[in-house]
């Protein structure tokens, strides 16, 4: 019988082998896969069930007609439905600055070589060579509880994917791209993009999967509160 520590285990096996991958085989995913990980991730917990997340999945000749459009205004600024951070500072823009440099690092691309490090940011646009595409979006009618769901969905669609031997990478660039993409899929007026979840057979052999990011020590991330302090 397998015991809470055997689950708690696999568990942490699961998320530390997870990363983003940014290199995929062309080979897609059988449909049975690509079902049965759709519906694990349908799992995710969400405020009082409600589930307002919606996906649309995308395969075959679509990736490729979507990467094609984005593409075509890769230099016209972004659009995004939920507004992005107006910029990073302190701890975050650190972070930021430390995993975009090891991801450059890994592909060879200096620091100062402005025209690579764009054409690598395009690669999002290409989404790594993805053979599927799953488009998430969330209801506008709960506000930014859904937002939170939905992003607790995403967790557990790159997880699902990873229990199934598959590569995967959260794509905030669809999130800025909410100008091709609802127009492409005819999303509705009450739903807005949040983000994009490539996936398939990770390129083992890509340079660029072998960079994984650090994670803060639980001393900058956890306060423990043991006593609350006397009201006055």
């Amino acid at each position: 019988m397998e015991t809470t520590a055997d689950v708690a285990q696999t568990f942490r096996a699961l998320v530390a082998n997870r990363h983003s991958t940014r290199g995929f085989l062309p080979e897609p995913v059988p449909d049975e896969v690509v079902q049965e990980l759709l519906q694990t991730a349908q799992l995710s917990p969400s405020w009082c069930n409600v589930q307002p997340w919606r996906t649309y999945l995308l395969g075959g000749g679509a990736v490729t007609e979507l990467s094609a459009r984005m593409m075509a205004v890769k230099e016209v600024p972004e659009h995004f439905d939920v507004p992005q951070p107006e910029r990073y500072t302190g701890v975050h823009q650190e972070r930021r600055r430390e995993s975009g440099y090891a991801l450059y690092g890994a592909l060879g691309i200096a620091r100062e070589d402005r025209q690579r490090r764009l054409e690598q940011a395009w690669e999002n646009y290409r989404f790594f060579g993805a053979p599927h595409l799953a488009i998430i979006t969330s209801t506008t009618l709960l506000g930014s509880y859904a937002y939170v769901d939905t992003g607790a969905y995403i967790a557990h669609l790159v997880l699902a994917a990873r229990s199934f031997g598959l590569g995967s990478i959260a794509l905030a660039a669809i999130g800025g791209r909410s100008d091709v993409v609802r127009p492409a899929l005819q999303i509705p007026d009450d739903e807005v993009v949040i983000a994009g979840v490539a996936f398939g057979w990770e390129d083992h052999d890509h340079p660029v999967n072998a960079f994984r990011t650090t994670r803060a020590d639980l001393d900058e991330v956890v306060v423990r509160v043991d006593r609350l302090p006397r009201g006055e």
